[in-house]
């Protein structure tokens, strides 16, 4: 089993992850893109790492934003590092700010 990170832990690892908030239990952001083109291809490129982490996040996606949440469901349905890491993760491959 995960083990869930700490109120503090959480808060320490927001202020690495440009965009990304705390919701009670989940990390959340939200990407706007130019296109619906664009918002699926970004889709494919987090499905690919998540893939490659074993960590899958909940999608959705309306026309050219998408967003992200994550939490770790091994853990209690709280955050984990692995949701820090792969919000990191998503971050890099993200072209938009």
């Amino acid at each position: 089993m995960t083990v869930p990170l700490s109120c503090e832990q959480i808060t320490v690892a927001l202020r690495g992850l440009d965009g990304w908030q705390r919701d009670d239990n989940v990390l959340l952001r939200e990407f706007k893109f130019g296109s619906f083109r664009e918002a699926v291809s970004f889709i494919v490129r987090i499905a690919f790492a998540a893939e490659a982490v074993n960590h899958h996040p909940e999608l959705w996606n309306v026309y050219s934003t998408v967003r992200v949440r994550l939490t770790t469901h091994d853990a209690g349905d709280r955050i984990s590092q692995r949701d820090v890491d792969l919000a990191g993760e998503i971050n890099a491959i993200s072209w938009v700010s």
